[in-house]
C-alpha cells in the first residue's frame, strides 16, 4: 500500500441484497402466423417480445381461421379477451418453405379489380398468361397494384391508363400460403446443422439471453395435443438456460378418431401418451366463445396471467375457479359437451384442468399437474405450488448470480441468507407463503465441496396449498330447545 497521511474512505458491499423482480408467468408460445400479410419473413423462427394486440398484429399478421394459424388464437385470447401482457411469439410458418404454387386460371375483371382469395402471398408476385402484345409485361405500381382487405383477400386493382386497363378478364397465377404443410418437427425445432439458429421450441432458450426475461408458462396451441411435442416442451420447462424451469400447458386432442371426444376416454389417453409430469398442466376440451373456438391451454394461460397480475405477479394462487372467457365447452367436431360437478372431479382426479358453467359461471377448474395421481408429492402436483417452487428457485438464481465467484467467506453466506429470508418474511406477511427460510447446514456442505468452491444453501418453503375441499359438518344440537323456555319467562 502507498505512503498516505491524510483522511479517506473506503467502501464494502451491502450485506443485504434486493431480490429480482421478474414476470412470473411470461407466456411463449410456438405456433403459427400469417406473416405474409405484414411482409414480414423476418418474423421465422425468432422470438419477438410483444406488449399488446395491436403490435402483435402489426408483426404477425391476424387470421381468423385458428386451425391454420394458432399465433393468431393466442393473440386475441391474450389480448384482447384477458389484456394481459408481456408475450413471446415464436413463429414457424415460413412463407419460403410452407407454400403451393397455384397455376394461371382466367379472372374476371370487376369495377377494375380481382379478388383473388385469401392466403395470397402477394411478395411473392404473380403471373400473367395469355396477354396480348399491347398488354404484355405488365408493371406492378404503374399498371396495378396488389393489396389485402380487411378479410385478408388478395385484391388486384388495375390503374387506369395501363396496360391491363379495359381488359375484362385476366389469367392469373400466384403463390399461396399453405400452413397445413408446417408439422410437430417444424414446432420442435432444434438447431439448424450450417448456420447454427435455433428454431422452433429450442428457441425458449433465446428467450432470456435476449430480454432478459425468464419465460413462465410455455405453450402451443394446437401442436401440443401431439406428444412429440408435448414431450420436448415438457422437456424445455424442466431445463431452460441449464438452470432456470417452469411450466408448460398443454391439450388432450378431443376428435373421435384419435383424441378423446368423451370425458371418460381422456384420462386413458393421457397416460397411454404419458402426458404425466409434474411441469405439464394437461387441459380437456375446447372452449367456445361465440363463433370462436379455443384450445383450452390457450384460455387458461390468459387466466394464469391474469390471477397472478392481480397477486402482485406471484403465482401463489390456483387458476381454478377463475372466469374463463367462454360460453360452451366443446369437442373438436363441435359437439358441446356439459360437463357436471362430477365430471369435472373425475377429470381433475386424474391430473386434468377442465371447464364447468358452475356458481359464477364458467370457470377453469382442476388444481392438479399431469403428475396426478401417479405422484402425490404436494410440490409436484399442486398446480400453484408447483409454479411457486419455480418462481422462487428462479429468482434464487437471478438475484444472487451477481456473488458467483466471489470469496467463499462467512460475509458472502450471511448476505445470501439475510437477503431471502427477508423476501420470505415478506411473502409470509402476505399470506403469499405459509413459511420460509435459508440454512446453511454442514451435513449438505462437505469440506472438500466448501475447498472446490462450492456453496450450497437449503431453503425451507412453503406456499399454501388450494383449499379444494371445503367441508361444513352439520349437527342437529336439541340443547337449543331450551331457548323456547327462556324466551317467554
Amino acid at each position: 500500500m502507498a505512503f498516505q497521511h491524510g483522511v479517506y474512505k473506503q467502501e464494502i458491499p451491502t450485506s443485504l441484497i434486493p431480490v429480482v423482480q421478474m414476470e412470473s408467468g411470461l407466456p411463449v408460445i410456438v405456433g403459427t402466423a400469417p406473416i405474409y400479410l405484414v411482409n414480414n419473413e423476418s418474423n421465422v423462427n425468432r422470438v419477438k417480445l410483444v406488449y399488446s394486440y395491436a403490435e402483435a398484429v402489426t408483426e404477425f399478421g391476424f387470421d381468423s381461421d385458428w386451425e391454420k394459424y394458432t399465433l393468431s388464437e393466442f393473440i386475441y385470447s391474450q389480448f384482447a379477451l384477458y389484456g394481459m401482457a408481456p408475450a413471446v411469439l415464436i413463429n414457424v410458418f415460413d412463407p419460403e418453405v410452407h407454400k403451393e404454387v397455384i397455376a394461371p386460371s382466367s379472372y374476371t375483371v370487376t369495377s377494375q379489380k380481382i379478388n383473388l382469395g385469401k392466403e395470397v402471398i402477394i411478395s411473392a408476385g404473380i403471373t400473367f398468361s395469355g396477354l396480348e402484345e399491347s398488354h404484355a409485361d405488365p408493371v406492378k405500381g404503374t399498371d396495378y397494384t396488389l393489396s389485402y382487405d380487411s378479410n385478408n383477400n388478395a385484391i388486384l386493382s388495375i390503374i387506369t391508363g395501363g396496360k391491363l386497363d379495359g381488359l375484362a378478364s385476366l389469367t392469373i397465377g400466384f403463390t399461396k400460403a399453405k400452413p397445413e404443410l408446417v408439422t410437430s418437427s417444424d414446432i420442435i425445432g432444434g438447431v439448424d446443422v450450417q448456420t447454427g439458429d435455433y428454431k422452433g421450441l429450442e428457441l425458449i432458450n433465446s428467450v432470456f439471453p435476449k430480454f432478459r426475461i425468464v419465460p413462465g408458462l410455455i405453450g402451443s396451441p394446437k401442436f401440443s395435443e401431439n406428444s412429440g411435442v408435448a414431450a420436448v416442451m415438457r422437456a424445455k420447462a424442466d431445463n431452460i438456460n441449464g438452470c432456470f424451469t417452469c411450466c408448460s400447458v398443454i391439450d388432450i386432442p378431443s376428435d373421435n378418431i384419435t383424441g378423446a371426444a368423451k370425458y371418460s376416454d381422456v384420462p386413458e389417453w393421457k397416460n397411454q401418451h404419458n402426458y404425466m409430469a409434474e411441469r405439464q398442466i394437461v387441459c380437456w376440451p375446447k372452449v367456445k366463445l361465440g363463433d370462436y373456438v379455443f384450445h383450452m391451454s390457450t384460455q387458461l394461460i390468459g387466466v394464469m396471467n391474469k390471477t397472478d397480475k392481480e397477486r402482485d405477479d406471484i403465482p401463489y394462487k390456483s387458476p381454478s375457479n377463475e372466469m374463463f372467457q367462454m360460453d360452451a365447452c366443446i369437442n373438436a367436431q363441435g359437439d358441446e359437451i356439459n360437463l357436471g360437478l362430477e365430471q369435472g372431479n373425475y377429470l381433475n382426479s386424474q391430473g386434468i384442468v377442465t371447464a364447468i358453467n358452475w356458481v359464477g359461471g364458467w370457470r377453469a377448474w382442476g388444481n392438479r399437474t399431469a403428475a396426478y395421481p401417479a405422484s402425490t408429492d404436494v410440490k409436484d402436483v399442486f398446480i400453484p405450488v408447483r409454479r411457486m417452487f419455480d418462481f422462487l428457485g428462479n429468482q434464487f438464481i437471478l438475484t444472487f448470480w451477481q456473488k458467483v465467484d466471489e470469496p467463499l467467506t462467512v460475509r458472502l453466506i450471511r448476505t445470501i441468507i439475510n437477503s431471502f429470508d427477508i423476501y420470505l418474511n415478506s411473502l409470509q406477511a402476505r399470506d403469499m407463503i405459509l413459511g420460509g427460510r435459508v440454512e446453511f447446514l454442514e451435513d449438505e456442505n462437505s469440506i472438500t465441496d466448501l475447498m472446490d468452491g462450492t456453496l450450497r444453501l437449503h431453503v425451507y418453503v412453503t406456499p399454501p396449498s388450494p383449499a379444494e375441499v371445503i367441508e361444513g359438518i352439520f349437527e342437529y344440537d336439541p340443547d337449543y330447545i331450551k331457548t323456547l323456555f327462556e324466551a317467554v319467562r
